[in-house]
This record gives C-alpha cells, structure tokens and sequence, in this order.
C-alpha cells in the first residue's frame, strides 16, 4: 500500500513538472529571443505560484495560524485556478498556431512580387577608378572606409532600427497573449460569481406518497458554503439573505459548511443564527467537517439554532426529514448509519433525506427513501472538472431517479480552494414538493 502511494504521488509529481515546464516553454521560452530576466521571472511565477498553492493546502489541513492561512489562500489558490486555464488555453492554442502560421505565409508571400524597373528607371553603373576594387556596402549601411573612417552616427545618421521579430516569435507571442487573457478573463469572471453570491433555483419535486395538504411545501436546500480563509462572514450573510429572501417552510444544510475550526471560523458562521423558516432549519455534516472538528461544529449550529440530524429523524406533520452523517466520519467512528436513521420509520410516510455525498444514494434506495437531497460535488467547480466528479458520483448535479427514490444534487453555495467556479454557478435550491393526489 505504501508503495503505491509513493508511485501515485510520483506520478501526480510528474505530471505537474511536466505540464507547468509545457507552460513555461510556450509563454516564455517561446516568446522571447534569448535567456534572460524574462525567462527567469517566468519560472519564478510559475513555480512560486505552485509553492503558494500547496503551502495554502498544506496550512489549512494542519490548522496553521489562521492569519497564515488567509495570506496564503488568496494568491495559491487563484494560481491553482489560473495555471488550469492558462494549461488549456496554451493547448488550444496548439490548434491555432499552425493555421496563423500559414496565415502569415500567405501574406508574405503575396506581397513579395518583385516589380521589374523600366527602362529608363535602370541606374547607370557607377564608374570605378582603375586599379581600385570596390568595397561592398553590408546590410545597406555604408562603409566606414567610403565615408572617411566614419560610422553611421558619425555622419550624422541614426543607428539601424532592431531587427523584427521572426514568424515563429510572432506567432509565439500573438498565441501566448491570447491565452493569458482568455485565462485572465476566465478566472475573474468565475471568481466574480462565487463573490457575489449564489443564484437561487428551483425545482419541483413531485412524491407519491405526500399528502395533498404538502402540496407545494418549500426546502430551501444548501450544500457547500466552505466558510474558510477566503470566503468569511459577509459571504455567510450573503447566502443567508438570500435563503430567507426565499420564505423556505424548512432549511437544510447538506455539509461542508466550513473549512476549519470552530475557533477560528465560528464569528464566520454566526449569521447562520439569522435563519427563518416555519418548520426549522437542520444541519448534516460533509467530509469537510470531519477535516475541522466535527463534533464542536455540531454543537456550534446547535447554539446558532440549526438542528443537526446525526443518524436520526424527526416526524414532520406531512412527512419524515431524516438526515445521516458523512462516510468521512467513519474513520472517527461516527459515519452514517441508516437502520438508525430510518429502520423504524413508518413505510407508509414519505421520506426525505438529508445525506452529503450522492453516492449514499444506493443505501437510501435500499431503505426506501423517497428523496435525498446532496451536494458535495460542486457540479464540477472548474470546467471540466465535472468529467471527474461524474466519474466519482452517480449524478453531479440536479434532479435525477433511482428506482423509487429521487435524488436531487446541489450545486453547492460557495467554492473549495480557489474561489472560482467555471461552468457550474453557485446555487441555493428550493424544492418545491408537489403531492400526486393534489
């Protein structure tokens, strides 16, 4: 097991070396004449960019000091999500190089038709004394020996202009600006979204076994607030205003409500104590709880008026709202148990669970739960990461069916690690549950 971790860590080590050195080549190797500071200030950024970004990881994993971690988040973590789009704009640019190449080869080759001079356009030859070899003019400058030993500025002439750059350094150069802005764009346009906030969707969920008098009953659902070094109380607000903007009969937070701990977070978290709801508001956990103190943030949303479902249930006047904790906290012997949550419940109910990750859908199916709402995956965060986590979880986001159970993924409200996000907007969903008897 140990060596395999070691080859998978020189694997990911190889690739990054290697992607980063592509990327150093084509925006600065590529696009300069000759080593020098340019060359070397571009290694510099791209490597301490990378220093940045696992020292900010590193620091918030082993709970540095938290005015450490917000030093370092904000540079690291915006290099993590600028080298991905820089990586992908210099490999689309692969594609265009070639074809503004011949574009340019065209043109020169177009405007190269030599126009023969008429005949009386012809210059005389010049006479040259006998016995006298004539000194050839280099690079249409004049020779110094012609002009009495005198050079260019001598005579009062300027100095030959810098020689133009190549085809190749042109193309170089009109490829690697475009790539650093399309990424430039890219990244501010995604942080600005996650800044300002997430948009509010909604979503009708229609349950066999609600009863008529539910029709139309709202959970405001949010996954994924990640209050952190970088996203802090304002942001909490921001999503807060926007959940009770809403006029939601219940609240659920679906986990990884935070990245770090109580100590340093909890006046972060303290707007949470503003939410409104008719029938409460209720909390499960994520894995990211488990990286920063489960069981005091259980009790801090206890104090801020949430109530956390750890492998439990509550009978709502229409239906059962379970809610079961994360598979991270297995490894401190706290993970989800759904015969606790569920096994007793009256089948006969409808049922609507609280779990984190969507892959605890297949448990749910099997205690027959009628909803499950989950977040964790972000939709993806940063195209195309949504490849990967659709190879992880069963859906990435929305509403999607497993046998009788209907599983709705959140987006999620705020953002891990970089605050960006690219092809997958920020969300707070309210489900709206319909009765089939209404």
């Amino acid at each position: 097991m140990v060596i395999l971790f070691v080859l998978l860590v020189l694997v990911v080590l190889a690739v990054l070396v290697t992607a980063n050195w592509y990327l150093w080549r084509r925006l600065f190797r590529d696009t300069t004449r000759a080593p020098g500071p340019v060359r070397r200030a571009g290694a510099v950024l791209i490597a301490g960019g990378w220093v940045l970004a696992i020292t900010a990881l590193v620091a918030e994993r082993t709970g540095a000091p938290f005015w450490l971690q917000r030093t370092l988040a904000w540079p690291g973590f915006l290099w993590m999500a600028l080298s991905i789009y820089l990586l992908l704009a210099v490999a689309v640019g692969e594609a265009v190089r070639p074809l503004l190449r011949r574009f340019l080869e065209r043109r020169a080759g177009a405007g190269t038709a030599v126009r023969q001079p008429e005949p009386d356009q012809v210059p005389e030859p010049q006479s040259v004394p006998a016995g006298s070899t004539p000194l050839p003019e280099r690079d249409g400058e004049k020779d110094p020996e012609r002009d009495g030993g005198k050079g260019p500025e001598r005579n009062g002439e300027s100095a030959p202009p810098p020689p133009l750059p190549s085809r190749r350094l042109f193309v170089s150069r009109v490829v690697g600006g475009a790539a650093v802005t399309a990424a430039l764009g890219t990244v501010g346009y995604g942080t600005y979204g996650v800044l300002n906030g997430p948009t509010v969707k909604r979503v009708t969920v229609p349950l066999a076994k609600l009863p008529r008098a539910a029709h139309g009953y709202r959970i405001a659902v949010v996954s994924d607030i990640h209050l952190g070094p970088i996203l802090g109380r304002g942001f909490a607000q921001r999503v807060v205003d926007t959940i009770n903007g809403t006029q939601p009969d219940l609240i659920a937070v679906v986990g990884d409500l935070v990245d770090g701990s109580v100590k340093n977070l909890g006046p972060a978290a303290a707007p949470l104590a503003q939410l409104k709801a008719r029938h409460g508001s209720y909390f499960v956990t994520g894995n990211h709880e488990y990286f920063s103190g489960a069981q005091q943030w259980v009790e801090e949303v206890r104090r801020l008026g949430l109530r956390p479902l750890e492998n439990d249930r509550t009978e709502l006047a229409h239906f059962d709202l379970a809610g079961v904790n994360d598979v991270a906290g297995e490894s401190e012997g706290q993970g989800p148990d759904f015969a606790k949550a569920l096994g007793d419940r009256d089948t006969a109910r409808a049922c609507v669970l609280l779990a984190h990750q969507p892959v605890q859908i297949h448990d749910a199916v099997e205690h027959g739960v009628d909803l499950q709402l989950s977040g964790h995956t972000h939709g993806g965060q940063l195209w195309p990461g949504n490849l990967i986590a659709a190879a992880a979880n069963p859906t990435v986001a929305g509403l999607e069916r497993y046998g009788d159970t209907q599983l709705y993924v959140s987006r999620g409200a705020g953002a891990w690690g970089p605050p960006t996000r690219v092809g997958a907007e920020s969300d707070i969903t309210v489900i709206e549950l319909a009765s089939r008897q209404a």
